[in-house]
């Protein structure tokens, strides 16, 4: 249960009531909503990342869950399980997660990504031993977004477990973005 009641959405206003406008009924949206104005630069950040980065989205995805995962945040973990099915991981991929970077169920890149992932929340700062594998593998470009989407997500989890956000009764189905990945819907 959460800590705080959730925010009334139709209470919100200026640049937040327009971001509610477009945002997905989810309950961290209900939560943040006691942040104000911060719900629309956090839902743009979110949004171009899940939509607008270069690096392959399975892969994102990967990141995104071990973050979860690391933090224990629950519902992160559940929303991004979800969004990582209906970008085609199977079940056994998605598991392997849990269990950690030498899982059988990864390729060598998948693995990397998670050795990566597992260094940047334990250490903030990348070794060679994780950074250089991928930075060979990677676009500058594509470097800067797999750690931009970790430290994002990382802030995303500690809001979740701070305020003890629940994972939703119903489900929410999943819409494609503008440029056709999927996204949340209300």
């Amino acid at each position: 249960m959460a800590r705080i009641p959730y925010f009334d959405i139709s209470k919100a206003e200026g640049r937040a009531k327009k971001a509610y406008e477009k945002l997905p009924k989810l309950n961290i949206f209900r939560m943040l909503g006691h942040s104000g104005e911060l719900v629309d630069g956090f839902n743009r950040l979110g949004s171009q990342i899940l939509y607008f980065t270069k690096i392959d989205p399975v892969l994102r995805e990967i990141a995104i869950i071990r973050v979860g995962v690391l933090s224990k945040a629950g519902y992160e973990v559940h929303q991004h399980e979800r969004i990582g099915r209906q970008l085609g991981m199977s079940d056994e991929k998605i598991a392997a997660i849990h269990e950690g970077p030498e899982a059988a169920a990864f390729s060598e890149v998948e693995k990397e990504i998670m050795r990566f992932t597992d260094d940047v929340v334990a250490n903030v700062r990348a070794s060679d031993a994780t950074f250089a594998p991928l930075a060979r593998r990677f676009s500058h470009k594509e470097m800067q977004e797999l750690t931009l989407t970790i430290g994002y997500y990382m802030m995303v989890s500690r809001f979740l477990e701070t305020f003890d956000v629940d994972i939703e009764d119903a489900p929410v189905g999943l819409n494609k973005s503008p440029d056709g990945t999927l996204a949340p819907k209300s």
